[in-house]
């Protein structure tokens, strides 16, 4: 274990610690009623006062750990995982099958939820920004005492307008509390032109709390750091032609490099250990959500993806939904030594049984749950309602193949989402482990790309490539090359949020699967379905908002 992660571990964050945030609620009017009144002589006395006080502001980033918004409509809507319909359980309407097949419509709830979280994570933080401005001006707390907490504030808020310029585009930009409009206008009635200004707005902002916000990642832990602003610039810039039309790669360079050069970051040895359960501190961390069963809920992986039956498997508390499933050809990317050559054993393999076979011993193969489902004393769990027509029968064995989306999905197919620790004895929804936004392997493989993209023979591109290949297990490339780089993004970064802004990224290099191709039940598509639509209820709320294009 780490020097980080032994010393931070027991540590007490203040964020986690506050009042529970009311986090969906309507985006439209970024005002809102402040039931207990703060007085410049009762608060924001002291640095911890300030730190309490940003809990709700952070409190929307607890929506990443479940299915109701951004990571269930960015997983979801890439070939990396599929949430097949098993009869009467997960039909929800159809909105997983419209996920997947990229048919999702503005009426679809947890695209609202996405747009509703983010908003509110906005006018949280514009106001705190008000309050902590308030008490500036009122001579009781000095300016430079409250610099680096309206800083930290303006470098989240940037945060989440990346995520709505990312998911949606073309959004209202609202950075007033008193007196905010009820019916904000985006920036432009043109996408292109609004999407652009999004992104002028984010890059303005990030640069201008650079040297503000705190350097100490000890002390930070959880919270926004100089280094997370680093890495939200250089994702900003890695996605800046699809967001702009104009590529940034030196961009990404300069802030990849910051991150390098502070020392502050290495890879562990183990891949896996950043995802144990209390995993806090972990050395390749830079910004993580520290979720706890107790202080802070809501990181329900464990029950989103395990079979309904599995409770003996790990002798949980709260019985699985049985939802989320990896998609096949997702999974084969680890195993296939055509695609990930290294060396090679028995694994299981793509067969409507799940018989073992031959194939690459990836380290990272760890992400999944597949083969026969055992109890804690190594007996068969089985499943006495599986459908008939499913060859394996009771006995449940996770295997890689899934028979079909819908109606009929076998309750147990499909490989098993299982990057992280499942907790034995876990007794609720919620985990006990951090969930990483920004890890230190990503920084390695984005600054990778950018040199690649400027120079596809960049020496220093190849090497970092191999540096996460080498702790994989797997063997060295020889040679970079487009379908390359994004298979090794997808197989180190499953389960972390990037793979749908991975395929838009590389779309127009030929080769592997990207967003708008044809995958396993699933046709082509406009590149329209590159962003999500704005939700029918903002546009009902707000008259002042136009469609995205292609909706």
């Amino acid at each position: 274990m780490n020097k980080r992660m032994k010393t931070y571990k027991k540590r007490t964050f203040a964020w986690l610690l506050l009042l529970p945030v009311l986090w969906i609620g309507s985006c439209t009017d970024l005002t809102e009623t402040v039931h207990n009144q703060v007085t410049a002589d009762q608060f924001f006395q002291t640095d911890e006062e300030f730190i309490s006080a940003l809990g709700d502001a952070y409190g929307p980033m607890t929506s990443f750990g479940g299915n109701c918004c951004v990571t269930a409509i960015n997983e979801v809507s890439s070939d990396e995982i599929v949430v097949t319909q098993k009869g009467a359980d997960w039909e929800d309407g159809g909105v997983w099958i419209r996920l997947h097949r990229h048919t999702f419509t503005p009426s679809d709830d947890v695209i609202n939820n996405t747009w509703n979280n983010f908003f509110s994570g906005v006018g949280n933080a514009n106001r705190l920004i008000f309050q902590f401005e308030t008490v500036v001006e009122a001579g009781n707390v000095s300016e430079e005492d409250a610099a680096a907490f309206i800083g930290e504030l303006r470098a989240l808020r940037a945060f989440y307008y990346y995520q709505l310029l990312d998911n949606f585009g073309n959004v209202p930009i609202v950075t007033s509390f008193e007196g905010a409009p009820e019916s904000p206008p985006q920036p432009s009635t043109d996408f292109q032109q609004g999407r652009t200004e999004v992104f002028n707005f984010v890059e303005q902002e990030l640069l201008e709390v650079l040297d503000q916000v705190d350097t100490d990642v000890n002390a930070t832990l959880g919270r926004v750091n100089r280094w997370v602003v680093h890495m939200t610039l250089a994702k900003l810039y890695l996605n800046a032609e699809v967001y702009t039309g104009q590529p940034r790669w030196e961009d990404v360079i300069t802030h990849t490099d910051a991150i390098i050069d502070s020392g502050n970051f290495n890879l562990l040895v183990d891949y896996s250990e950043n995802f144990i359960v209390n995993n806090t501190g972990s050395a390749e961390h830079i910004f993580t959500i520290p979720f706890n069963e107790i202080f802070l809920g809501g990181f329900q992986l464990h029950v989103m993806t395990n079979h309904i039956l599995s409770q003996p498997a790990f002798n949980f508390g709260e019985q699985p939904w049985n939802g989320f499933q990896t998609v096949a050809d997702f999974y084969e990317s680890y195993i296939d030594p055509d695609q990930n050559p290294g060396p090679q054993g028995e694994v299981v393999g793509m067969s409507p049984t799940g018989d073992m076979t031959t194939g690459t011993l990836d380290n990272r193969l760890s992400n999944f749950l597949v083969g026969p489902l055992l109890d804690l004393q190594g007996n068969q769990i089985e499943d006495p309602g599986v459908e008939s027509s499913d060859p394996v029968g009771p006995p449940i064995v996770h295997t890689p193949y899934i028979n079909e989306l819908a109606p009929g999905g076998w309750r147990q197919a499909g490989a098993r989402i299982a990057k992280y620790e499942m907790e034995i004895g876990l007794s609720g929804a919620s985990m006990n482990n951090d969930m990483v936004i920004y890890r230190y392997s990503d920084v390695l493989l984005m600054k990778a790309e950018a040199l690649w993209r400027m120079n596809p023979s960049d020496t220093d591109a190849l090497m970092l490539v191999n540096e996460i290949r080498n702790r994989a297990g797997v063997d060295p490339f020889d040679n970079l090359d487009a379908d390359r780089l994004l298979a090794e993004r997808g197989r180190e970064l499953f389960w972390e949020v990037v793979r749908r802004q991975d395929l838009i990224r590389f779309e127009g290099n030929t080769g592997l699967t990207r967003f708008n191709d044809p995958w396993w039940e699933k046709t082509s598509n406009n590149p329209d379905r590159n962003v999500f639509p704005i939700p029918q209820n903002q546009l009902e709320a707000n008259s002042s908002l136009v469609q995205n294009p292609g909706y």
